[in-house]
Formats: structure tokens, sequence, C-alpha cells
């Protein structure tokens, strides 16, 4: 018996040590608490240790859980529980707490049924306990994220046919309830009646599948207010005794409204609230292949006069002349028709099912409309006009870019023929240069981009009195080549990629095929390159994007990259104008203001953007040697920049005479025929990498 005993004895040691379990057995007559090895090794110690004082586990308790286990005991020796079962922290030998779990109770009574033992185990916890509050921090992150996120809960379940939502499902909703669980039909009810059963069905799809659904759709609360929802639902089919509905709800009628205002910008004039150059084209090419009757009419309308008011009246009075003239041409077309703003100060009709009869009276319309426009304060000597052109199609297979090329040459005709009127297209009307319209010419320059017949030429900006070594820089230009070989000159092909909107395609073409063919000539020094920006190019809200791309992949440091930018351009856009200078002076690249002092508001300029050099319109320079007007002025412009310090390049210098009296002012730096005569850019280029070699050689 005593060897049983023995074995059952080291087979309940055996059990406790592998379930690590640790054992107490506390003598309520005696005071005697007795605690088994396993308890001991739990806490660190080994067996014999620790002294086994009634109050061992008091004293090694976390304080703050001390009471708490106290309180479980007497109220189960009170009777009051079946058991002990609490949780407290127990000191380790090595100075930090584990959680335990205890649980006993009374094994042993007196005849009137006190409590006399009390035997329990204790189980280490503290893995478990560490999991519970990793869970909480990711509860806690998880509610954060959907109280940030505005996301309400909710659910369905099937086989109770009960609905529940969370107080930011309701405050969606505006349902006012203390309660999570609503009306099954609830939901329902908010419903759009015209999404209603669309609403419903996407919902039910979720059943029977554990994919979750996206729905978006409207409801209308009880206060009438109309809001945008997007529902994520999953169907669970494990829970409740016929499965649940799980859903996520967010309000997007901010987003919704958002995505509608980009979407009217992306397809609108931001200044008049007409069409924009891209939106026409989609909606005349959808018109022209889908129209029920033919033919229709496309007007071209180029402002006559409003280059003169903007330099006069300034940029607010223009703005407010472009709005008068978009109400205006609205207000005289019919509802069927359609306006646009080109850009600047050109804008395209398109009227469905007009006839020459039709067109006419329209065209007058619009000149009246332009000639009223309202001017505001602004007085000038010359009322805005402008010259209109129309085409017709007459034929389903006939490109958008024809129909607006035809109405352009048309509006030249108009032009030539002394403004404030319109002209229809014929043949006779088509103009540009080789044989070309204006519409084959913008075909062409956009072919030569890819086959190599546009040409980067080049003309050295010298520093006057010294080699053009001493500077090295150079101003970019394009030159296109014909098919028949003829060089195009940029008077032709310039004004053609304005007004079919490739302005900055051909910039962005330009500054690529330079930066990538010469980045190794700018790293090494031997050459900086400037670069001319078109009203287009200043206005598109991605010209950094694509600058800074193809700065970092041909390598040239933005310090030997200049910009030019003319009064014009500034004009078209003149809050565009001022933050592209801004980023390009973050970006340590020059900046120019060209052809300076051919409008009124030059000065202006001066005072908003922050340049490093003032190029001197050739106008002023050519007669400089003859007019005493000219050299007054080049005086004080030269005069004014070295106060900003800023440098003076004279462009058109052709003559000895006046190179000297450029020199004579301190005007730094000329460019122009006397100095140099546009080549080849790869020539100028390979001269000077030539003479960075020879430089190091020597």
């Amino acid at each position: 018996m005593a060897d049983d005993k023995t074995r059952k004895a080291e087979f309940w040691a055996l059990a406790l040590d592998r379930a690590h379990l640790g054992l107490w057995d506390w003598n309520l007559s005696t005071g005697d608490c007795y605690y088994s090895p396993t308890w001991s090794k739990m806490l660190g110690y080994a067996e014999g240790e620790l002294a086994y004082t009634p109050d061992l586990w008091l004293n090694l308790a976390h304080p703050d859980d001390r009471q708490g286990a106290i309180d479980s005991g007497d109220r189960h020796i009170a009777g009051l529980t079946p058991s002990i079962e609490t949780e407290l922290r127990l000191r380790h030998k090595d100075g930090h707490w584990i959680w335990v779990l205890d649980r006993g109770g009374v094994v042993e009574r007196d005849a009137e049924g006190r409590p006399l033992r009390l035997m329990g185990v204790q189980t280490d916890i503290t893995r478990q306990k560490e999991a519970e509050a990793a869970l909480d921090e990711v509860n806690v992150r998880f509610r954060l994220a959907l109280a940030a996120s505005g996301t309400g809960i909710w659910h369905y379940d099937v086989g109770t046919n009960k609905s529940y939502w969370d107080a930011r499902t309701r405050e969606i909703f505006g349902h006012v309830a203390e309660s999570d669980e609503v009306s099954a039909d609830l939901w329902h009810t908010f419903l759009h009646p015209d999404e209603k059963e669309a609403t419903e069905r996407a919902h039910r799809m979720s059943l029977g599948s554990d994919s979750v659904i996206a729905v978006q759709y409207r409801i209308i609360r009880r206060d009438g207010e109309f809001r945008h929802i997007e529902s994520l639902v999953r169907f669970i089919a494990g829970v409740g005794s016929a499965g649940q509905f799980l859903g996520t709800v967010r309000d997007i009628t901010e987003e919704k409204m958002r995505a509608e205002e980009l979407a009217y910008a992306a397809n609108h004039d931001a200044l008049t609230g007409l069409l924009n150059r891209a939106a026409f084209d989609r909606l005349l090419a959808e018109n022209i292949a889908m129209a029920e009757r033919l033919p229709l009419a496309v007007f071209y309308v180029d402002l006559d006069y409003f280059k003169a008011l903007n330099d006069y009246a300034g940029h607010a009075a223009g703005d407010l002349a472009l709005k008068s003239v978009a109400a205006g041409i609205l207000a005289s077309l019919p509802a069927s028709a359609h306006a646009a703003r080109l850009g600047g100060d050109e804008f395209a009709l398109l009227v469905p099912t007009c006839d020459d009869a039709c067109a006419e009276r329209l065209a007058r319309a619009v000149l009246a409309a332009v000639r009223d426009a309202d001017l505001g304060s602004a007085v000038t000597s010359r009322r805005l006009a402008a010259s209109i052109g129309i085409a017709f199609v007459r034929d389903r297979t006939m490109a958008v870019a024809d129909a607006l090329a035809c109405a352009d040459d048309a509006c030249y005709a108009a032009k030539a023929g002394g403004r404030d009127r319109f002209a229809v297209f014929s043949p006779e009307t088509a103009s540009g240069a080789g044989g070309l319209n204006a519409a084959r010419l913008a075909a062409d320059l956009v072919d030569a981009m890819e086959d190599g017949r546009l040409k980067l030429y080049g003309q050295e900006i010298h520093r006057l009195g010294l080699p053009w070594e001493d500077s090295r820089h150079v101003e970019v230009l394009a030159r296109l080549e014909a098919r028949n070989g003829k060089m195009i000159p940029p008077g032709d092909f310039m004004p053609v990629a304005e007004r079919f909107g490739l302005a900055a395609r051909l910039d962005r073409w330009i500054i690529r095929t330079a930066l990538t063919r010469h980045g190794e000539a700018m790293r090494a020094g031997a050459i900086s390159l400037g670069f001319n920006l078109s009203a287009q190019t200043l206005s598109d809200p991605q010209l950094w994007d694509f600058a800074d791309q193809a700065i970092a992949d041909s390598g040239a440091p933005a310090s030997a990259i200049g910009f030019e930018i003319t009064e014009t351009a500034a004009v078209t856009n003149f809050a565009a104008a001022a933050d592209f200078v801004r980023k390009a002076r973050e970006r340590h690249c020059r900046v120019s203001l060209d052809d300076f002092g051919a409008g009124m508001s030059s000065f202006e300029y001066l005072r908003r953007f922050p340049i490093d050099a003032i190029k001197i319109d050739g106008s002023f320079i050519e007669h400089i040697a003859e007019s005493r007007f000219d050299r007054e002025i080049v005086s004080a412009i030269a005069g004014i920049a070295r106060s900003m310090g800023a440098d003076v390049v004279a462009e058109k210098v052709e003559e000895k005479s006046a190179l000297e009296i450029l020199q004579g002012m301190g005007v730094a730096y000329g460019q122009g025929y006397l100095l140099h005569r546009p080549e080849p850019l790869e020539a100028i280029v390979a001269r000077a990498m030539g003479a960075v070699g020879e430089k190091r050689v020597g």
C-alpha cells in the first residue's frame, strides 16, 4: 500500500508539472498553507527556497490585485459563491509579474459545516493576458479607424429576422434610437425610390457567397436630405440558425460631390464655365458620328482687340470681358447648341442641324453679343469684336481636326477681311505654308515629332565683349521640315500649334529631346540650355511632374536649365505663370522674362516674378542707333534690372553700332545675327564639348 501511495503521489506530482499547475492547500484551523514544488517553479523558485508562510501568496501578489483575490476567497468561504475563481499577478523571482488564474474551493468541513480546509490550483496565463492586451490594442485601433473613416457597422440575422445598427450607422441614416436593435424593414424605408429595387437586389447577391459585395446607393433621410451611401456586404452562413448579413456603411455624399466637381472641372473652362477643348473635341466627334441629320455647323470665334484690352486695363478686366462674352454667346445659341473656350480668347461652337441661313443668323447674333460685352470700368478706344469662321460637316467620315481646321481657316479669312465679321469655309479660304491648310499643318507637326522632321536649333547668348565660351548659354529653337524638304518657319507652325492645342506637346518634345540628347554635355558643364514655354504649357498642371522626370532621366543639372516665358504667355494665365516661376526657382532653374517691353503691363511682372534675367524685346534694339526713344527705354530697363539683381539680355543684336551702344549702357548679354545665327543644336554642343576637352588637356 505504501508503494501504491508513493506511486500515486509521484503520478500527481508529474501531472501537475506537465500541466504547469501550481497546487495550494490551506488549513484554516492551523493557518498553515502548503504550496506544491510546481507552484514554486512557476514563480522561478526551487523547491524549499520559499518559506511557506500563510501569507506568502499575499506578499507576492500585485498590490492592485490583492484585495480582489482576498474578496474572492472570503465570498466563497462565506458560502456566497460555489468556488474561488480569480485572476491576479504574482511577482516572479526575476522581478517581473506573471498572470495566474486561481481556482479552488472548500474540500473539508466540520460537523457544523464550517470550512476547515481549502485547496486549489493556479495556472500561468501570462501569454493569454498578453494576447488579450494585444487584441484590445487592435480593437482600439480598429475602433479609431472606424471613427476616423466615418464607417458604421450593421448586421441582419436571417433566422431571427432582426437587424442591428451601431451608433454611427444610426447617425448616417439620421435614425434616433438608444438601442442597436432596429426593425428588420427599417433600412428599406430609407432607400431612394429610383434605386430601391436595384439596391435590395445587390444586397441579396451576397447570399450564399463568401464574396464581399460593394454597393453604392442613395437614401432619403427623415428630414428630406438626400445622401449617398457606400456599403460593403457579406453573407456569413455559419452564424445563427440561417446565417447573417454583415455589412458596413459609409456616407460618401461629399466624395460624390467632389467627384462631380472634378468631372465638371475636367470638362469645363474654369473662368467661363464653357466646355474646354478636350470636351468639345469629344462632343464634336460624337455628333458627327451619331447626328440624325446633317449638316451640322462648327464655328471658330476669335476675339479681336482683346490683347489691347488686357494690356491697357489689366487681367481682371480681361477676365470680366471673357466671362461676359461667354455669357453673351450662350444666350445667342439654341438649346441644342454647345459652346467651348479653346484657350485664351478663342471659342468654338457646335450647332446641330444647321444650314446656311441658320449659321448666318447665329453668327450675327454672336458678333453682336461680343460687341456688347461688359468691360466694367475699362474704357478703351475700341470695343471688343470677333472674327468668326464657319464650317459645315456634311460627311460622317469627316475628322474632328479637319472640321475645326476648316472653321479656323475661315476665321483667318474673316480677320483678313477686316475683322468683326464672319466667313464660311471654302477651298479658297484655306491658308498655311507649303500648300497646307492649318489642320494639315498641325497634323504634319505631330508626324514630324515622330519621324525626325522636327529639328532642334539653337542660338548662342553672348556675354557682350567676351567669347561665347565664357557663358555657354544657348536658347533652344525648333524648325519644321516639310515633307518636300522645305523648312517651314516658326512663324507659320507655332500659331497653328497654339490654335490646335499642340503647343504644350511641342514644348514637351523639345525639352525631353534636348535634355536626352545633350544631358551629358550639360553635366560636363559644356553648355546650358534655355527653353521657351507657351501659354498652354504654363497652364499644364502636370508640367513639373514631366520636367522633374525629364531632368532626372537625362541627369542634367537643374542649374544648367533655363526657361523663358513671354508676356503673352503670362497674360493668358497669370496665376499659373507665378506658380511656375516659384517652382523653377525652388529647383534652381533660371527664369527669364522674354520679349520684355512689348506689352504695357511688363513692369507689373517685375514686382511679382523673382526672375533671373530680362530679355529686352528686339523691337527696341534693332533701331537703337537711330532712335533716342529706344535708347532711353533700353537704358531704363537695364537700370531697373540691375537694381533687382537680374541679368539683361538684348535680343536682335544685328548691327555693330547697336552692340557698342548696349555695351556703353552696361547691358551684359545679347543675342542676334551679329553675334550668332541659329544653327543645329548638335553642332553647337559638339563645339562646346570640344572646347571643354581642349581646356582639360591644356
